[in-house]
């Protein structure tokens, strides 16, 4: 990933924090077959491994399962909050024009030896993991064994398990680190005017990553 200094994020509590909000990922595999890509939810486990481990599961009659067990490289893309920005926002336009549109967005890219699981107790052990982690803000969480047995067990045999062990772990925090201190204000503001969570979500993080900052 093409990464200037000024967007580059090495915290990788940072970045784990990314993957946990943004869990569906793009799991995109190469090998014999080609390129393969496929947005997957994933769980987070960053205690395990050197740099963690992140488990999934795929359709049994997904082919990128089959191209893991063949040792196919994978790279995992979690895509954070992103927001267009108007150069209109951009104290420079006034000063002399010479601006143009760009994008801001947060993204967290994991490479690692992956491998295809088809054991029970894993798989399992997996569902109710994703399963605890989407549920988790609910009042009253659904859980795997809400469901009967016979039906989560046929459920199973119809799914193969991924793991991966994260071997590189970069980040890209791309908001706006780069103008100068007025434009960072407008964009900032822009975004801050506008009432839709996400640009709420991208004001926040130019506040904590950009503003007051030297590029």
């Amino acid at each position: 990933m093409y990464e200037p200094s000024h967007f580059k994020v090495d915290d990788r509590e940072a970045l784990f924090a990314v993957m946990r909000a943004h869990p569906l990922a793009t799991l995109v595999t190469a090998g014999e077959g080609g390129l393969i890509a496929n947005p997957v939810p994933f769980v987070l486990h960053a205690e395990e491994g050197e740099q963690g481990v992140l488990r999934a599961h795929l359709a049994r009659p997904n082919p990128q399962w089959k191209a893991i067990a063949a040792g196919a490289e994978v790279l995992v893309i979690f895509t954070g909050t992103e927001r267009y920005v108007t150069p209109a926002w951009y104290a420079s336009k006034q000063e002399h024009g010479k601006v143009v549109p760009t994008w801001n967005y947060v993204t967290v890219q994991a490479r690692g030896p992956a491998r295809a699981i088809e054991d029970g107790a894993w798989l399992r052990a997996q569902l109710d993991a994703l399963t605890a982690q989407q549920e988790a803000p609910r009042a009253q969480p659904w859980s795997v064994g809400d469901a009967p047995e016979p039906f989560v067990a046929a459920q199973m045999r119809g799914i193969v398990g991924i793991e991966i062990d994260i071997a590189s772990l970069v980040g890209k925090f791309k908001l706006s680190q780069n103008r100068q201190e007025a434009d960072k204000l407008g964009v900032f503001n822009g975004l801050a005017a506008d009432p839709e969570s996400e640009s709420q979500a991208m004001a926040s993080l130019v506040k904590a990553h950009a503003l007051g900052r030297t590029q």
